[in-house]
């Protein structure tokens, strides 16, 4: 089972590394990083911190756009060429070939959030900005809320358009870190339902934002133990509840 999910990650990753798609939003993503650091020679103070925000903010959303673009068309050009009735002729389950596919993206986001993550340190050691362990913990947690973006494209690309999976992974993924901010505004609401519904949803909705150590980084503040294995904690129990879904929804879709 794990050496035929295995071929079908190689195989995922491999086109996925064809895709244009891939290349360009990697390029933007580094050129954002450069424009930071010029952005910062404007101003005379919290220039390394400036350079470390902008970084943050220009791995995470390149990141979430190669994941959520790149993989709701992963499933699909399968289905649209044909190609899975091949696929799954051979003995290969249908779980199987879903978990290989989002394994294969997987290896290739986290590749390309390893090269800004490189990038990001020769920037920030030109800049004279410190790097430290927060730094590390920030970008790992990255990797982990990524995990779960591709797992919610896969979830979409499951059982509808890739159009539809952009959009509702997006969608997902924005709610994701207004959650939050959610419940506490309807915290402060007298009306009862109110309080409960935003409660309920931060409860559902995936909490994004406890991946989020980018001001802790960037501030030099300091991240304790918790503060990374709990969240990846929740990431990893999240991933697989979302799996779950998305292989009984995959392994009841009709290919006609």
């Amino acid at each position: 089972m794990i050496g035929r999910i295995w071929s079908m990650a190689v195989n995922t990753a491999r086109e996925a590394v064809r895709n244009k798609l891939l290349y360009t939003l990697l390029f933007f993503a580094l050129a954002t990083i450069l424009f930071g650091t010029v952005l910062s020679t404007l101003s005379y103070v919290e220039r390394e911190r400036m350079v470390q925000d902008f970084a943050f903010a220009a791995i995470r959303l390149f990141s979430v756009a190669i994941a959520v673009f790149v993989g709701v068309g992963l499933i699909h050009k399968e289905i649209d060429r044909k190609t899975v009735h091949t696929i799954l002729s051979k003995p290969l389950s249908r779980a199987e070939f879903l978990i290989g596919k989002y394994t294969g993206l997987i290896l290739i986001i986290w590749l390309q959030v390893a090269i800004m993550a490189l990038f990001f340190a020769g920037v920030s050691l030109l800049m004279g900005a410190p790097l430290g362990f927060a730094h590390l913990a920030a970008l790992a947690l990255t990797a982990v809320e990524l995990a779960l973006v591709v797992a919610l494209a896969t979830l979409f690309s499951a059982f509808t358009t890739p159009l539809l999976a952009s959009f509702f992974s997006c969608g997902l993924w924005i709610a994701g870190h207004l959650t939050r901010d959610l419940r506490d505004h309807g915290a402060d609401s007298t009306n009862a339902l109110v309080r409960e519904a935003t409660a309920w949803m931060h409860r559902v909705l995936p909490d994004l934002e406890s991946f989020n150590l980018s001001i802790e980084a960037a501030h030099q503040l300091p991240v304790t133990a918790s503060d990374i294995w709990f969240p990846a904690l929740y990431g990893a129990g999240y991933v697989a509840i979302i799996l779950a879904f998305a292989t009984l929804i995959f392994e009841r879709r009709d290919f006609r």
